[in-house]
């Protein structure tokens, strides 16, 4: 059966309900979502948007990168609450860290990724996620990093700028339209990383809002992670979940 995908399709998969242990003692939970009949080929670590504006892994991209790229990308998608955060898989353990204790999370995240011997890892930070993703996931064995609506809130100057010459590549998907930073003022807030894959995307929003959106932010990072697969296919033959 051929069906078109839409916001809610979710597409086959091996899905497992995990757990991560912080070096402070925090249980935070989570989902790992692999290809069906496949070895992945590539890992995303996703990181969800601010925690007090309603960010969890369910948020919209993070949720459907999930439910997609498995299938259509063999693509590894590895999704968690922040400490403090409730979805519907659960409450992970904690509060709030401001972007500051959250790099421990990141550090738990990275380690099941070691222990599972999850291949080619991708940071991938959607707003308040890309603050972490700057600012500590140099200290990780990671491919790079796609920053997904950046708003350089709590993110240094001195932060971006060591990721230049760190051979990690480093994408910025810049909504034209989005709340806190334009593409003008994020080349120049990025210009001290002059290997920096800039994409600023004609008529985006930092919520990036709409199917048209979400095609073109999951199809920025397979570009990045499993070029070949391309263009991914906005409809999907065969069984469902």
């Amino acid at each position: 059966m051929t069906i078109e995908i839409r916001g809610g399709t979710v597409l086959p998969a091996r899905r497992e309900n995990i757990e991560l242990h912080t070096e402070d003692g925090l249980t935070l939970v989570g989902e790992l979502a692999l290809p069906a009949a496949a070895e992945p080929v590539a890992t995303i670590v996703a990181l969800h948007p601010l925690p007090t504006a309603g960010g969890f892994m369910d948020s919209h991209i993070i949720r459907k990168a999930a439910a997609r790229l498995p299938a259509l990308a063999d693509v590894a998608v590895l999704r968690f609450n922040f400490r403090g955060v409730t979805s519907p898989r659960g409450t992970s353990e904690g509060a709030f860290g401001h972007g500051v204790d959250e790099r421990l999370d990141l550090a738990a995240a990275m380690d099941f990724v070691a222990e599972r011997g999850l291949p080619n890892p991708w940071l991938v930070g959607w707003s308040f996620g890309t603050e972490v993703t700057l600012k500590y996931g140099l200290e990780h064995p990671i491919v790079g990093a796609i920053l997904l609506s950046p708003p350089l809130h709590r993110t240094s100057a001195e932060e971006v700028a060591a990721w230049a010459g760190s051979g990690k590549r480093l994408v910025a998907l810049i909504p034209e339209l989005d709340d806190y930073l334009r593409p003008d003022e994020a080349a120049q807030r990025f210009s001290s990383v002059p290997e920096l894959e800039f994409v600023a995307v004609e008529g985006g929003k930092h919520l990036w809002v709409g199917e048209e959106q979400t095609y073109r932010v999951l199809t920025e990072i397979v570009a990045r992670l499993n070029p070949g697969v391309l263009p991914l296919p906005r409809e999907w033959d065969g069984d469902l979940v």
